[in-house]
């Protein structure tokens, strides 16, 4: 059975630009958003991004500086000593540490690093050869479908089905940064529905918000959520559609909103609070007698009438049954209360107790 729980209000930081391939400037990210995360109270994983440069850009191309993806490859070079240093901070600072492998030797990084989660990127969502790497590891897997066909979501899901590995599926558009008009969050009813058995999430690349996406996407079911995260220090200019540590506490925030406005899953049905329960009784009709009746008597519809307000003991409209016999006299227009009755209702003491806390007490 694939357990989709691991993926359950996830949060995927993703260290934006490889923290520009500093050290000491990862580690200060890491500390900085563990304060935001922890005062927070969300589960977070920070998330890094592997390749072997050496064997990732082709060597006729690795002294190309005008190609901007060699040369941004090239800048945030790590070697692996840094990334343990790297992931031991991250696990210090009570989060797990996650990576998106771009190339095969950089799934052996995963495992060297005991990554417990892996992240395919957009862009390869077609990658096979990487696919199949990463699946040998049977470690849960992360996938955004940015850019991507039908087929193409269709086909990763089907292969992680088979080989019984948790996959979790984002919503994504690979635009960045994104405008309003282009998150297109309902994907996320669209993902929901074709693929029930999978943990769906929303990674976003916006730039100008961060309460109304999440307010949307957690009502519509998302819940597992990516941004990419930066700090600003000197000389170093932040990416538009990176998140600042108090925009992502207000991310967080609107989280914990959302949260409170859906309530209970909508896979079963509520539990109403007492005070919602207390209010509506306050609303449902009381048992009166129309006339005088005798002890003895059998009531019949035509012998009661039903008005507000509800008093403490007394028969409502969803308990009026007909036939009951009247164990003393009441007079015209007093309540018909459960003591007054031969029923049912009357001989279940966990009943008796609900009708006597509910209504209006008029004697005190």
């Amino acid at each position: 059975m694939i357990d989709k729980d691991i993926f359950e209000d996830l949060f995927v930081l993703e260290m934006a630009n490889n923290h520009l391939g500093n050290l000491e400037r990862g580690l200060k990210i890491v500390a900085a958003y563990s304060q935001v995360v922890r005062f927070n109270n969300v589960r977070a994983t920070i998330k890094l991004q592997f390749r072997d440069v050496d064997s990732f850009i082709h060597k006729h191309f690795i002294d190309r500086k005008d190609l901007r993806y060699v040369r941004k490859t090239l800048d945030t070079r790590l070697s692996h000593e840094e990334y343990a240093v790297l992931v031991r901070a991250i696990r210090q600072a009570g989060f797990t540490a996650t990576a998106t492998p771009f190339d095969e030797s950089s799934v052996d990084l995963c495992m060297e690093l005991g990554i417990p989660i892996i992240k395919i990127a957009s862009s390869d969502l077609n990658d096979w050869a990487l696919i199949e790497k990463i699946a040998r590891t049977k470690k849960p897997v992360i996938v955004s479908t940015g850019g991507s066909s039908l087929k193409d979501m269709d086909d990763i899901v089907t292969f992680f089905s088979n080989r019984n590995i948790p996959l979790g599926i984002n919503h994504c558009v690979s635009i960045y940064p994104s405008e309003d008009a282009e998150l297109e969050l309902n994907q996320i009813d669209f993902l929901r529905n074709r693929y029930p058995r999978n943990t769906i999430g929303f990674s976003t690349h916006e730039y100008r918000d961060w309460t109304s996406s999440m307010l949307i996407a957690y009502a519509k079911g998302a819940r597992m959520f990516e941004r990419h995260i930066d700090i600003q220090t000197d000389g170093m200019k932040v990416s538009s559609y990176c998140s600042l540590p108090h925009q992502l506490d207000e991310w967080f925030k609107a989280f914990h909103k959302a949260k409170e406005m859906c309530g209970a899953p909508g896979t079963q049905k509520r539990i109403p609070p007492r005070k919602e329960i207390e209010y509506l009784d306050a609303l449902v009709r009381g048992v009166y007698a129309k006339t005088d009746l005798p002890e003895g008597h059998c009531l019949m519809d035509d012998d009661v009438y039903l008005a507000i307000p509800l008093q403490k003991g007394q028969l409502s409209c969803r308990e009026l049954m007909r036939g009951e016999m009247l164990l003393k006299p009441i007079r015209k227009d007093d309540p018909v209360r459960i003591d007054d009755i031969e029923s049912p209702y009357s001989q279940i003491p966990s009943l008796r107790k609900i009708i006597y806390q509910r209504g209006l007490d008029v004697e005190s």
